[in-house]
């Protein structure tokens, strides 16, 4: 293989889709929008939040950050009534990343930061993503999918990958999705 095609397997990963350009076309609007705010009109906008120990890569922020995603990428139903949130699948989340190359924790900062302020920078409303109530969280969420923005649609499908497989990972869903537990388990006679 050659040096140019390693360095290529490298750089890739599951946020190395945000490229320095395209997170700066997204960000020129914010950008803007928040000149108007001033220094101290981010921090305002983005407001406190509450400290969370035991972290190794995430601060706060950005864990109430996917916090707020997963409360609106898995809400308790009928269907599956397991409480997502419990889970803590933002903790996951950092673990995940604690084992990461430093230019992946770089991406995925990158793409917090879009979902952070993306009723702000594609709805232009003067708030945050994590201060939406839930059912204009999950609304401004799902334009994330089909959005005609590449960048948009690309965090949306990585979130989901990544949140989709710790979630469904976890035994007290696998009875609503009709999942008896690792077929070598059920083999060997153990308990699931």
């Amino acid at each position: 293989m050659s040096s140019v095609r390693k360095d290529e397997a490298a750089s890739e990963g599951l946020f190395a889709f945000l490229s320095r350009r395209r997170f700066l076309k997204a960000s020129l609007v914010a950008g803007g929008a928040l000149l108007g705010l001033g220094g101290g009109g981010l921090l305002a906008l983005r407001g406190r939040a509450p400290s969370v120990d035991g972290l190794h890569v995430l601060d706060d922020h950005e864990y109430r950050t996917l916090r707020s995603l997963v409360e609106v990428m898995f809400p308790t139903s009928e269907l599956i009534p397991v409480d997502a949130t419990a889970m803590d699948l933002p903790r996951a989340f950092d673990g995940f990343l604690a084992k990461e190359p430093e230019h992946n924790v770089t991406d995925l900062r990158k793409a917090l930061v879009l979902i952070e302020f993306g009723p702000l920078v594609f709805d232009r409303r003067l708030t945050t993503f994590s201060r939406l109530d839930v059912s204009e969280r999950s609304a401004h969420w799902d334009t994330w999918g089909v959005s005609d923005e590449l960048v948009r649609r690309q965090v949306s499908i990585a979130m989901r990958k990544f949140f989709n497989l710790v979630f469904f990972d976890h035994e007290e869903v696998w009875p609503y999705i009709g999942y008896g537990g690792p077929s070598m388990l059920r083999r060997a006679g153990g308990e699931r």
